[in-house]
């Protein structure tokens, strides 16, 4: 009898990671794909790593499959669902960590906060793209008319999130205030509110203390529709 509930024992376990292992590379292969289809095909290496698979809440199954939650990305770390659609009626997460590599921007010397970026800035280097959550520059027409917003250290990539438009408006300085409305258009001087990238809202007092709000242009221009 005892003999016989070990053997039963064991024939569940080895099933049990028999399915493990069968989840996991079907894990493993949809990672890789949506990865790949993540990175845009640009990149130089993929490595993926499945977690532990609970297999004890996964019953039989004729057929399984992986699948990504609504809004959800493998970038770093993350979670690919499997669910059974033939046989039975389950659903486990698995934990992975998908890392991919390819060719980015890197500094070329230190960058301080502010700079404009120019091509002589940066260089080409392989790192791994998912070390920043919002994705990394490996393009040159990705930091034209950019600045940073933080500095970088030599050798370090690039962070998109690190990229903004320059400042073409100062808090305080003097602006010009090109007004338009219906058949008119005037003219006139003002004091900027507040400091305001191209194409951002900004607030203006007037030579005759109105306070207006406006949108911003290169040149010290703000431009206000009536």
């Amino acid at each position: 009898m005892i003999r016989r509930l070990l053997t039963t024992l064991w024939l569940v376990v080895a099933g049990a990671d028999a399915l493990a292992a069968e989840l996991t590379e079907q894990v493993r292969l949809f990672a890789l794909r949506e990865a790949a289809a993540a990175a845009g095909g640009a990149q130089s290496r993929i490595e993926v790593t499945v977690g532990d698979v609970d297999a004890r809440a996964a019953a039989p199954c004729a057929r399984s499959e992986a699948f990504l939650a609504r809004g959800a990305r493998l970038w770093g770390r993350g979670f690919v669902g499997v669910r059974c659609v033939a046989g039975a009626s389950w659903s486990i997460q698995v934990p992975v960590t998908v890392r991919i590599y390819g060719p980015a921007l890197v500094a070329a010397r230190p960058l301080a906060a502010g700079a404009p970026l120019l091509a002589e800035d940066v260089r080409t280097a392989e790192i791994e793209w998912t070390r920043e959550a919002g994705g990394i520059v490996s393009r040159l027409e990705q930091i034209e008319g950019r600045v940073l917003a933080r500095p970088v250290a030599s050798g370090q990539p690039i962070a998109l999130a690190a990229l903004r438009a320059p400042q073409v408006v100062g808090q305080g300085e003097p602006v010009r205030l090109i007004g338009r409305g219906q058949g008119f258009a005037i003219s006139t001087e003002g004091v900027a509110l507040a400091s305001a990238t191209d194409g951002a809202s900004v607030r203006v007092r007037t030579e005759s203390g109105r306070i207006v709000t406006g949108t911003a242009r290169a040149g010290r221009i703000v431009e206000v529709t009536f």
